[in-house]
């Protein structure tokens, strides 16, 4: 891209940014705020950078009121507009208890207790 002129660059960096400003379904929470995502894929995110520049740690990741799953981030940076975010482990959040019997179907369970 480096024989666009400087303003068709910025004027395209801004179109960019102005498309990813549709309302998120998908939201970070981390220490009591709340920033939407504009990409997510295996392995980490984006956050808008003008939001935030530096994000690390366990968060956990909403769909709208309902949580998907906590993760925790090793890594950051500014890239353009956006904040990559890299993680080290996205653990998906369970809607019901783990059973502990077995189901009538056979599907085994979840986790054994050890013999007493």
């Amino acid at each position: 891209m480096e024989f666009l002129s400087k303003e068709i660059l910025a004027g395209l960096r801004e179109a960019t940014r102005r498309d990813s400003k549709r309302p998120a379904r998908l939201t970070v929470h981390a220490g009591g705020r709340v920033w939407p995502i504009l990409k997510r894929w295996s392995g980490g995110f984006s956050l808008d950078a003008a939001q935030v520049t530096n994000l690390r740690g366990h968060v956990q990741i909403f769909d709208g009121e309902r949580p998907v799953a906590t993760a925790l981030i090793v890594a950051a940076e500014v890239d353009g507009f956006e904040l990559i975010c890299s993680t080290k482990r996205e653990t998906p959040v369970r809607h019901g208890p783990a059973l502990d019997f077995e189901r009538e179907d056979r599907t085994p369970p979840l986790g054994f207790m050890p013999p007493a």
